[in-house]
């Protein structure tokens, strides 16, 4: 069992102080072995903390992530990167590079792109995920619950992280979602597709 926290959006000091207390609770450090980070993390004290979770924290860079809140940071975080973990390639991206944002088919050109078996995605601050074209889709919208402007009027931020178990040539995805004061918790499972390219 291979643990994966997936995250993003954090958006923290300019939409939110911090994460949700409920999150903090569950995320305890030594039982996470890596950490997959869509970018908008914004401060250095919120990329510290992570880093207090896993040793092996992967972040891509989000369009609110600059050089004044991550001095020294920012600017070497790249646009997008693959990881692999056990038999799976990982892609990361922050998604405001993806036009339009959240597209299935604009996603699966940066799948294509980055070659991996699972796209991570940001930006929309919606969960979501879904198998397109046999590969994985995984958007943990935002941990933080931070608004975005592309939510509807009456629309309110849901906070929410993803919790990858890989496991051979599965993965079980366990989505956590803040309610209210409830953390709400989604099992989707996912198996490696083996047709040969």
């Amino acid at each position: 069992m291979v643990l994966v926290l997936v995250l993003g959006d954090l958006h923290i000091p300019h939409r939110v102080a911090d994460l949700p207390k409920k999150f903090k609770a569950l995320l305890v450090p030594g039982k996470i072995q890596h950490i997959l980070c869509t970018g908008n993390v914004v401060d250095k004290a919120t990329l510290d903390y992570l880093k207090t979770l896993s040793s092996d924290v992967h972040v891509v860079r989000g369009d609110f992530d600059e050089g004044t809140f991550l001095p020294g940071v920012a600017d070497s975080l790249p646009e997008t990167k693959v990881v692999t973990i056990g038999q799976f390639k990982l892609g990361l991206c922050h998604g405001h590079q993806v036009v339009p944002w959240g597209d299935p088919e604009a996603l699966g050109a940066m799948s294509r792109q980055l070659d991996c078996d699972i796209l991570v995605t940001g930006q929309t601050h919606r969960f979501s995920t879904y198998e397109y074209e046999e590969k994985l889709f995984i958007n943990p919208g935002s941990a933080t619950g931070a608004f975005s402007a592309a939510f509807k009027v009456d629309e309110e931020p849901v906070p929410s992280f993803v919790l990858m178990d890989l496991q051979g040539g599965n993965v079980v995805v366990y989505v956590y979602e803040l309610h209210g004061d409830e953390v709400k918790v989604k099992k989707i499972e996912h198996a490696k597709s083996t047709t040969l390219a």
